[in-house]
C-alpha cells in the first residue's frame, strides 16, 4: 500500500513514520509513504499557493492551480489513486472506513492549509472527504496521520499478531473488554478471577459482556446500534 501525502509541511508528517510499528511497515515494505508539496508546483514566481477568498471572508485559500498540477502528475503514473481529504464537512472516520481503505493500492492524502482549499478541487479530484471529529484544527497533517494510521495498521503483515484486530474497540460495534497485566494485585486491586481460571469459553462470554458494559457506559450511541441490530 502506498500512501502519498499531499502537504507544504513534509516534515510534520515524517517525524511519525519514523518510528515503532509504522516504522517496521516501511521497512518491511508492507507500506510506503511519500510527500508531495503544492508549492512545487505553482506557477507563482514568489511560490504563493494562496490568494484571498472571492466574495470576502477572513483568511487565505489555498489556490486550485498548484493542488490541481500536483495532482496531476500523481495520476500520471498512478492513474487509480483513490484521493481523500479531511474536513469538518466530511463524513465522520470510522473504523469500517479503515478496514475498507485497507484494500487501496495508493491513497492520496490531501492536508489543507489557512482557511482550506478552492472547492473545484474537492468538487473534482477528490474521492472521499471526511471529518475525525467535529472540532477545527489549524492543517490536515494531524488528521491524514490519523487516517493513514488506521488504514495502515488494517493492511495484512502489518501488525505483528493479526489475531489483535478483532478484539479491538469497535471490532463487532463494541468497545474492546478491560484488560490486564502482572502483578495480579497492584494497590489492592485485582484482577478479575475468571480471566485467571483458564476457562476460554466463559472468559469469551465474559468479556462480551464487560463489552457490553463498558460501551453502554462511555458510548450509548454504539450501544444502541447494538441493539438495532439485535444482537442483544
Amino acid at each position: 500500500m502506498r500512501f502519498t501525502f499531499m502537504t507544504l509541511f513534509p516534515s510534520i508528517v515524517e517525524g511519525y513514520f519514523s518510528e515503532t510499528i509504522m516504522a517496521r511497515a516501511i521497512a518491511s515494505r508492507k507500506i510506503i509513504i511519500d510527500y508531495v508539496d503544492p508549492r512545487d508546483y505553482t506557477t507563482d514566481r514568489h511560490k504563493k499557493v494562496d490568494a484571498p477568498m472571492i466574495g470576502g471572508g477572513a483568511g487565505m485559500l489555498m489556490s486550485p492551480q498548484p493542488l490541481f498540477d500536483a495532482l496531476a502528475h500523481i495520476k500520471a503514473s498512478s492513474p487509480d489513486a483513490h484521493i481523500i481529504m479531511a474536513t469538518p464537512v466530511g463524513k465522520k472516520f470510522e473504523q469500517n472506513d479503515a478496514q475498507r481503505l485497507a484494500h487501496k493500492k495508493h491513497i492520496v492524502l490531501i492536508s489543507g492549509r489557512y482557511e482550506g482549499i478552492d472547492e473545484r478541487v474537492v468538487e473534482s479530484e477528490v474521492n472521499e472527504l471526511f471529518s475525525i471529529g467535529d472540532y477545527i484544527l489549524t492543517g490536515g497533517e494531524l488528521a491524514s496521520m490519523v487516517m493513514c494510521d488506521a488504514i495502515g495498521r488494517n493492511i495484512e503483515g502489518v501488525l505483528g499478531n493479526s489475531d489483535s484486530l478483532s478484539m479491538e474497540s469497535f471490532e463487532n460495534t463494541l468497545l474492546e473488554p478491560p484488560s490486564f497485566t502482572k502483578p495480579l494485585n497492584y494497590k489492592n486491586m485485582d484482577v478479575i478471577s475468571e480471566y485467571l481460571k483458564g476457562n476460554h469459553d466463559k472468559i469469551t462470554t465474559l468479556k462480551t459482556q464487560l463489552a457490553l458494559c463498558k460501551t453502554k457506559y462511555f458510548r450509548p450511541d454504539l450501544y444502541q446500534k447494538v441493539k438495532t441490530k439485535g444482537k442483544l
